[in-house]
């Protein structure tokens, strides 16, 4: 199998910082906005995020080509893919809940909401809609779990920061949580190299 060690470097940077998921494509704005308060927890929801989407980039993809196409059923990968998306959850929110009970109380419904983003789903019908190999689909749900998380991070450094700051009692809460998001989106717009005229 001949790796395109380019290619996957793009595919990296391309899922972390110039499309990243969240601030470029805006996908995942509810676990982003309503996780974005401690830190831990927003750790805890990124590495959650990163693992389900590399295994279900890991096994949707071979599903896809193996299964669905020979028999014509192309048709069916939507459901298919929300299937093997919801077990991998349903896997993690086992995990969870067995070795970190608080990290499971912290997160609360958006753990198993992780089934229904569609950042998960966006990721899987993006490697099949692009062509990626298998090794590329890995990568890619990889570097979009990475810059969701990566996304998420950044926006609860700043909002907690914001904890101390005076800032106006209607601000509070989501309103400024918005603002953020939108400063944030702008500046990831510079990796992508956009003039704007």
């Amino acid at each position: 199998m001949d790796i395109n060690l380019a290619r996957i470097f793009g595919i990296v940077i391309s899922a972390v910082f110039v499309n990243n998921f969240v601030l470029s494509r805006f996908l995942g704005i509810c676990p982003f906005i309503g996780i974005s308060k401690k830190l831990d927890i927003a750790l805890g929801m990124g590495i959650s995020m990163t693992f389900v989407v590399t295994m279900s980039s890991l096994i949707t993809w071979p599903f896809y080509h193996y299964i669905l196409v020979p028999y014509h059923l192309e048709y069916l990968n939507i459901i298919s893919f929300i299937l093997i998306i919801a077990c991998f959850v349903q896997l993690v929110e086992i995990f969870v809940r067995k070795f970190n009970p608080i990290l499971y109380k912290a997160l609360g419904i958006y753990l198993p909401l992780i089934t229904c983003n569609c950042v998960v789903l966006f990721v899987t019908l993006l490697n099949i809609q692009n062509q990626l190999t298998y090794l590329e689909s890995i990568v890619q749900g990889f570097s979009a779990g990475l810059g969701f998380g990566m996304a998420l991070i950044l926006m609860t450094s700043i909002r907690e920061r914001l904890e101390m700051a005076k800032i106006p009692s209607c601000l509070n809460g989501a309103p400024i949580a918005f603002i953020i998001a939108g400063l944030m989106s702008l500046a990831f717009l510079g990796f992508s190299g956009l003039i704007v005229e």
